[in-house]
């Protein structure tokens, strides 16, 4: 099993934008030195919390300051980007990278974010959208001539080269024909991670609650079964989930509840999740009345905090109940108010998956 991150990025509101900013490049950098195989950079614009609307520009830095951790915006969402431009920002960032990139697409669940854009989220565009979108930068990344696609959202053409007026299109990806993608799945049975089977893209699961992780991996082979490929290796599954690694259990509880972890979760997430009716996400079991879902409750049930020896049974634990994985992807918060110690806990984590994983 390997190990990487998955950073919103999180920032408690009164963290400057720089501040957050180099907070997050010195974290990745962090993260290469001790030997994290990959780290996926989160896009979003009406949410303070998560205040990057950017991930490329963050990830452009870090590849500059890194020197194997592999990097990927998790996600671009698609809807707000015009399909031929990211083609081309994706290619360039692929050359920078020389190989290191991969990318993460979605069509966006933050409704402010899409009423912004002036998407109809409630009809489902931004996910028809999505599906456009991609086509569209695939085609334009496997093409060798010129070509228009008219669709419902989006006509782009590849024209004809003018090599005597020194122009044509140029610009693919370093790598070939393009950089894996990946997508990620929160519910039970997750629909979008059916697409990622059906199309052989990496399946990402947000693991708040591990009683329903089996079903994600049954939709991915689902969706290649429906599409009539071959079942994909469970190494390219990653899980995603919030950890914290201490001396001891007392300790870990106390760092991550009473920390930056539990501020967001306390004051951000599970406001965030009550107001759209999602706190089913985080139940264990779907009888768990909502007022139950308090901060104590999800560092209980979702997160794994604890000593050494606790963690690495946790995780035996949900591999055994997955049927097993590939990658596991600690969840990465701000803790620019508790770097020590936050940074014990990736070094211990990284200790464990290597030794016993």
């Amino acid at each position: 099993m390997k190990l990487g991150a998955f950073m919103m990025p999180a920032h408690p509101r009164h963290r400057s934008i720089r501040d957050g900013h180099f907070h997050d490049l010195d974290t990745l950098e962090y993260l290469d030195r001790i030997g994290f195989e990959e780290a996926w950079i989160g896009e979003h614009y009406m949410m303070p919390s998560e205040p990057c609307p950017s991930p490329d520009l963050l990830i452009a830095q870090a590849f500059l300051k890194t020197k194997r951790i592999k990097l990927a915006p998790g996600a671009f969402m698609l809807p707000f980007h015009h399909p031929a431009e990211l083609a081309h920002r994706i290619s360039w960032l692929d050359h920078i990278s020389e190989g290191r990139l991969m990318v993460g697409i979605g069509a966006s669940g933050t409704n402010l974010d899409l009423e912004m854009f002036n998407i109809d989220h409630k009809s489902g565009a931004h996910r028809e959208m999505t599906a456009e979108s991609i086509a569209i930068m695939t085609r334009f990344w496997e093409s060798e001539g010129p070509f228009e696609h008219r669709g419902k959202y989006w006509t782009v053409r590849r024209p004809a080269d003018q090599m005597d007026k020194c122009s044509g299109y140029h610009l693919k990806p370093f790598q070939q024909p393009y950089p894996p993608i990946g997508v990620t799945g929160l519910s039970a049975s997750s629909a979008t991670l059916a697409l990622a089977g059906a199309n052989g893209w990496i399946p990402i699961s947000f693991c708040f609650t591990p009683q329903y992780l089996h079903t994600h991996w049954a939709a991915v082979e689902r969706g290649a079964l429906e599409a009539g490929r071959a079942a994909p290796s469970r190494d390219m599954w990653r899980v995603s989930r919030p950890f914290f690694v201490a001396d001891t259990d007392k300790e870990a509880w106390r760092r991550s509840v009473g920390g930056e972890m539990g501020r967001y979760f306390r004051e951000d997430y599970l406001p965030m999740l009550a107001g759209n009716n999602a706190l089913g996400l985080l139940k264990h079991h779907p009888d768990v009345p909502d007022s139950d879902v308090t901060m104590e409750y999800v560092a209980q049930h979702c997160w794994i905090v604890g000593s050494a020896e606790t963690v690495r049974q946790r995780i035996e634990d949900m591999q055994a109940q997955s049927g097993g994985f590939g990658v596991l992807h600690i969840m990465c918060f701000d803790h620019l108010d508790d770097l020590a110690a936050t940074r014990d806990s990736y070094a211990a984590l990284a200790g464990i998956v290597a030794n016993d994983f």
